[in-house]
């Protein structure tokens, strides 16, 4: 299984004005700088947890219809089903009636009956599902610790100004930042 983003956030969950006054800036001359931050903050964030903060749309991509009739959504929160696919045997997608799923919008997954849906007809990406995942359309509807994150992971690299790297080269993550992330990390089993 594999996630494709089809749209990105319409925002970041921390606007300009608020990263600078959290890093008590004053001065424009760092606006953009301090906004690639913020969106590469919440790209850190996002992959590390295996979540999206802001509402975006994502296409999962399935060679076959799981036994056991779940699909687990990553990245979550789950919050819609958009359109699901079967490609057939001349590669045609095939609509599925998305009201053959029940969401799960707690465990960002899935439940359906697989016994009921069309055979994809290809060997591998037969199955496509559109999804919105995501806390919400707003910044206030990032939990307040992931905001947090934010605000101290571009503090970080604001005050470093570079890419800090362990001893064997994987970024090193400030410890609070990595504990206000922990709670909402979606695990693979």
């Amino acid at each position: 299984m594999s996630s494709i983003l089809l749209t990105g956030p319409a925002i970041e969950p921390l606007s300009l004005e608020e990263a600078k006054t959290f890093l008590r800036v004053e001065h424009d001359d760092d606006d953009q700088l301090i906004a690639a931050l913020i969106a590469s903050a919440r790209i850190q964030i996002e992959g590390l947890g295996k979540i999206a903060l802001i509402s975006q749309d994502w296409r999962v991509v399935l060679d076959c219809w799981p036994h056991h009739g779940r699909i687990a959504v990553k990245p979550g929160p789950l919050k819609a089903l958009n359109a699901a696919r079967v490609y057939d045997f001349q590669g045609q997608p095939q609509t599925v009636d998305t009201q053959a799923f029940v969401a799960d919008l707690g465990n960002s997954t899935f439940a359906f009956m697989p016994w009921t849906m069309r055979v994809p007809g290809r060997i591998a990406a037969g199955i496509e599902l559109d999804v919105t995942v995501g806390f919400g359309d707003a910044a206030t509807d990032v939990p307040d610790s992931l905001r947090q994150a934010i605000r101290l992971l571009v503090a970080h690299w604001y005050e470093n100004r570079g890419l800090v790297a362990g001893a064997d080269k994987s970024v090193v993550l400030p410890s609070t930042v990595a504990a206000l992330i922990a709670p909402y990390r979606v695990l693979s089993l």
